[in-house]
């Protein structure tokens, strides 16, 4: 794709890195057959090579963006199934995020909106402002007054009943046996507070595969959901706080590894050496954070990856029972490129496990996309789901807790987190979802 940015404009790094993104591209048009919007209607401009060519516009002009330019860049759900198809390898999520970013600065939405997506990016990262905002969203929606648009997508998502607080505060716990590894665990915000049992059943397996799991003083949400809201300012204050964080435990008793156990927090992790790559003061340090960052997954099949021929272990009869439908979410799947181990984790630890037709395509969660977007979000949402219902699967399984949250209202079976199987499978309690399923 050819592009006309000013020699002035190209010193800028951010435009240079743009301006090689762009010129990758080669309008091949693969990536339309792979993005959910595109598939839904039809439409080139919510397509990733019409994003590429409304983000060009916006940054070569360097001007306020057009109504036409905010609305289709918003749809983007940041799925990155057009990374993963593409095969020029078009860096799409970094010149996205740019255009966020352009559009954060230099747009000025209605009233409503802005004060929505400063709510947002104000609560959700914080577990006891959340905790708080969740508990007043339970009342609503008891009473079952109906809210229109983005008010009902906000109600619509909200649990019947809060679980119980379970914040987990900084301290080490101790592998089981011999220790193999010393890891920190990333403990998340939203999902600390929708699901904690998620947190708790990664501490309890990665114990019993030998490592010893650091809950680190200072460390706060991983900046994703800030970050895909354009707001870059709050994004880098998250990041630098992490970074200190796990700074501090490097120095002190070492760490071979970060784990994120939601995995669009986990795809941020790996990208914070990009984040902070203009800071001289925290680019090395975040740098080697990202180095060190894995999905949960990934660091189970490092630790306990079966060898050819091996047969799975005897689980009880219960779980055997069981038919487990793996949804792939897009950040790891896509994101991280993790589209096969966690399935392969469930299979050896004695699941059955069923495909779910068009598994590339998106739930419709994507963060904060079923409140900013719920149009949208519900007809992916159901598509997914009728897909969920063909495989006559008794649970599903998934890495991200926005995925756990968008399909838990669209099914009536349990969704569980793929760590939970896992640790069930080794000994563990059986997944609370599986034993009360509250709506």
């Amino acid at each position: 794709m050819q592009t006309q940015f000013s020699l002035a404009q190209l010193a800028d790094d951010n435009v240079a890195e743009a301006e090689r993104i762009l010129r990758t591209c080669v309008h091949c048009g693969f990536c339309l057959a792979t993005c959910p919007t595109y598939v839904l209607l039809g439409d080139e401009l919510d397509s990733p090579r019409g994003r590429i060519y409304l983000i060009k516009g916006m940054l070569e002009s360097q001007e306020a963006p057009t109504d036409t330019h905010v609305r289709h860049i918003d749809r983007c759900l940041s799925c990155l199934g057009c990374v993963t198809t593409c095969p020029s390898g078009v860096d799409y999520m970094h010149l996205v995020d740019q255009g966020r970013a352009h559009i954060e600065r230099t747009y000025r939405r209605p009233w409503f909106e802005r004060r929505l997506r400063a709510l947002l990016a104000a609560v959700l990262p914080r577990p006891g402002l959340f905790r708080f905002a969740l508990a007043g969203a339970v009342i609503v929606k008891a009473l079952r007054a109906p809210l229109p648009g983005r008010l009902g997508a906000l109600i619509r998502f909200t649990p019947r009943r809060l679980p119980r607080a379970a914040a987990l505060k900084p301290r080490v716990y101790p592998a089981e046996g011999a220790r193999r590894m010393r890891v920190a665990l990333l403990t998340g915000c939203v999902q600390q507070v929708l699901d904690p049992a998620i947190n708790a059943a990664t501490i309890r397996l990665l114990r019993r595969l030998g490592c010893e799991v650091v809950v680190a003083g200072g460390m706060g949400c991983c900046g994703a959901l800030t970050h895909h809201l354009g707001k870059t300012g709050a994004t880098e204050a998250f990041v630098r706080a992490n970074i200190a964080a796990w700074s501090r435990e490097i120095e002190g008793g070492g760490l071979d590894a970060v784990v994120a156990n939601a995995s669009g927090c986990g795809t941020m992790l790996k990208d914070y050496g990009h984040v902070m790559r203009g800071d001289a003061q925290w680019a090395e340090r975040a740098a080697r954070i990202s180095e060190l960052a894995v999905d949960v997954s990934e660091l189970i099949a490092r630790l306990e990856t079966p060898p050819p021929g091996k047969t799975p272990p005897k689980i009880n009869d219960e779980a055997r029972a069981l038919t487990v439908a793996y949804h792939p979410a897009c950040s790891l799947a896509h994101g991280q490129g993790l589209a096969e181990e966690p399935r392969l984790l469930l299979e050896a630890a004695g699941f059955t496990v069923r495909a779910i037709p068009e598994s590339h395509l998106c739930c419709g969660s994507a963060g904060t996309y079923n409140i900013l977007e719920p149009t949208l979000a519900v007809q992916l949402g159901e598509r997914k789901a009728a897909n969920i219902e063909r495989t006559g699967a008794d649970v599903i399984a998934t890495g991200n807790i926005g995925c756990m949250v968008q399909l838990s209202n669209l099914l009536d079976r349990p969704v569980v987190h793929t760590v939970e199987l896992l640790d069930w499978a080794s000994g563990g309690p059986k997944p609370p979802a599986l034993s009360l399923r509250v709506k």
